[in-house]
C-alpha cells in the first residue's frame, strides 16, 4: 500500500527531540499521543525562553518583566480562542490544571448552581472518568438523575432514543472522541438535539482538538474542555471554553488570590471574565508553551493534520486486517470518516500489558489498560486493552513497525 506522503513527515520528526532517541537499540516509535502526545522543540524553547529571560507572576506587578509575563499569559488566551473558532476570544477561555479539572469545574459550578432533584445529565458509556466522576460526586450531593447513551455493536452511539433521554434533562456531556474506540460523535448533531430539548452542551475534545478543525460557533456548543498535552503542548494546564455569558453567571470554583475584585471581612466580590476561576498562581509558563503548540498546529493546517492522520489510520487498519485477521482484535467502529486514529488491540490468550512489554523491546510505544474507561471497558467485555494512537509525527513505517513487533508477541506467546 502506498504511504502517506502529502506530510513533511521528515521535517515535522525533525522537530522532535525525543523521536531521535533509541529505546532498546531501536528508534522510538511513539504510538502513545492518545495519553500525551510529544512536544515539538519550538514549545521546549519557547517555555525555556519564558524561564530564562520573562518569568515573573501576572497580574500583580507594574515591572517589565511582570507585565511581559501577563502580555504573553493573556495573548495565549487569545490565542487558544481563535484556535476554537471562540466568537468572544479570550473572554470564553479558562485555564485549568488540566481537561479533568475543567468538567470538575463544570460540574461544580454551572452544575451545582443549576441542578437539583429531579433534574438529569445526560453521559455516554464510552465516557473518560474526567466526564463522569465529577457527575457522579455532584448527582451524591445533589440528587439528579443520570442517564447513560449505549453504544452499538458497531461501537458507534445508539441514538435510537436520545429524545427520551435528553426529554426534562438539563445537560448533555458527551466525548468528541472516544479515547478507546477513536469513535468520532456527531457533536453539531448532538447540540442541536441537545438545544431543542431544552438542554446545554459540554464537550470533552481531548481527543478531536489536536486531530481535527474545530470550531466552537459552527458546532453550536455550550462547554468544550481539553488537553493542551494531548496537542504537543506542556503538562499541568488544561482548558475549558465555555460560552461567555455561561461564564458570566457561573460562581467561582476555587477561591484566594487572583480571582477576586475585592475582599472585606463580611464577604468578597469574584472578578470578572474567566479570572474568577483562576485562583492562585496560574500555569503561566504552560501557558506560553501552549500559545507555541496553538502556533505549531496552526502553520502545519489542521486540515493537513487530519487528511495526514485519517489516511495513516487507513493504512493501519487494513494493515492490521490483512496480517492477523480476528487474531488481532480491535475495539472501534470499521474505518470511515466517524473512526480516528486510536487502536485499542486484544489478542486472545495475551494481557494487554505483556503485548506492551514485547512492543517495547521493539521500540514501540503504547498504552495498555482501562484507560480510565472501565464503565466502556466492561461492556466491550474486555479487561484492558494495548492501545496505539496516532499524532502528527507518525507514518506508515510506524506501521510497519508495528505489525513486525505484534507478530513477534503472538510468535512467543504461541
Amino acid at each position: 500500500m502506498e504511504g502517506v506522503t502529502e506530510f513533511d513527515l521528515a521535517g515535522i520528526r525533525r522537530d522532535f527531540p525525543l523521536l531521535s532517541e533509541q529505546l532498546h537499540g531501536r528508534r522510538i516509535v511513539y504510538l502513545d499521543s492518545g495519553a500525551s502526545a510529544l512536544p515539538p522543540h519550538q514549545v521546549v524553547t519557547a517555555m525555556a525562553t519564558y524561564q530564562e529571560t520573562t518569568h515573573a507572576n501576572v497580574h500583580r506587578g507594574v515591572y517589565g518583566t511582570a507585565e511581559e509575563a501577563t502580555r504573553l499569559y493573556e495573548l495565549a488566551r487569545k490565542d487558544v480562542g481563535r484556535f476554537l473558532g471562540s466568537r468572544s476570544g479570550a473572554d470564553e477561555v479558562v485555564f485549568t490544571k488540566n481537561c479533568t479539572e475543567a468538567f470538575n469545574l463544570i460540574a461544580r459550578s454551572w452544575g451545582r448552581a443549576n441542578l437539583r432533584s429531579g433534574d438529569a445529565v445526560v453521559l455516554s458509556e464510552m465516557e473518560h472518568h474526567a466526564n463522569i466522576v465529577p457527575w457522579q460526586q455532584l448527582q451524591e450531593m445533589l440528587g439528579f438523575e443520570i442517564r447513560w447513551i449505549g453504544i452499538t455493536e458497531e461501537r458507534m452511539l445508539d441514538l435510537s432514543n436520545l429524545d427520551e433521554l435528553l426529554d426534562g434533562a438539563k445537560l448533555l456531556s458527551i466525548t468528541a472522541t472516544s479515547n478507546v474506540l477513536g469513535t468520532i460523535n456527531p457533536i453539531a448533531h448532538l447540540a442541536e438535539r441537545a438545544h431543542a430539548a431544552g438542554a446545554l452542551i459540554a464537550v470533552d475534545a481531548a481527543q478531536a482538538v489536536p486531530h481535527a478543525p474545530l470550531d466552537v460557533r459552527a458546532l453550536d456548543v455550550d462547554f468544550l474542555a481539553f488537553s493542551p498535552h494531548k496537542m504537543y503542548g506542556p503538562t499541568g494546564i488544561g482548558v475549558l471554553w465555555a460560552r461567555a455569558e455561561l461564564l458570566r453567571a457561573m460562581p467561582p470554583f476555587l477561591g484566594g488570590g487572583g480571582m477576586i475584585k475585592d475582599v472585606r471581612l463580611d464577604g468578597f466580590v469574584p472578578a470578572d471574565g474567566p479570572q474568577r476561576f483562576e485562583a492562585g498562581t496560574p500555569p503561566i509558563t504552560e501557558a506560553v508553551g501552549l500559545s507555541a503548540a496553538v502556533h505549531y498546529l496552526e502553520a502545519l493546517g489542521m486540515e493537513a493534520v487530519h487528511e495526514h492522520e485519517r489516511a495513516l489510520t487507513t493504512y493501519a487498519l487494513d494493515a492490521l486486517e490483512s496480517e492477523f485477521g480476528t487474531s488481532v482484535a480491535l475495539q472501534g467502529p470499521p474505518d470511515g470518516p466517524e473512526r480516528a486514529g486510536v487502536l485499542s488491540l486484544t489478542i486472545d490468550g495475551i494481557h494487554a500489558h505483556d503485548v506492551a512489554q514485547i512492543l517495547d523491546t521493539y521500540g514501540v510505544c503504547v498504552r495498555p489498560g482501562h484507560h480510565c474507561a472501565k464503565p466502556l471497558m466492561r461492556r466491550l467485555g474486555v479487561n484492558a486493552t494495548a492501545r496505539a494512537s496516532f499524532g502528527i509525527y507518525n507514518g506508515t513505517d510506524d506501521v510497519d513497525i508495528l505489525i513486525e513487533a505484534l507478530h513477534a508477541t503472538i510468535k512467543m506467546f504461541g
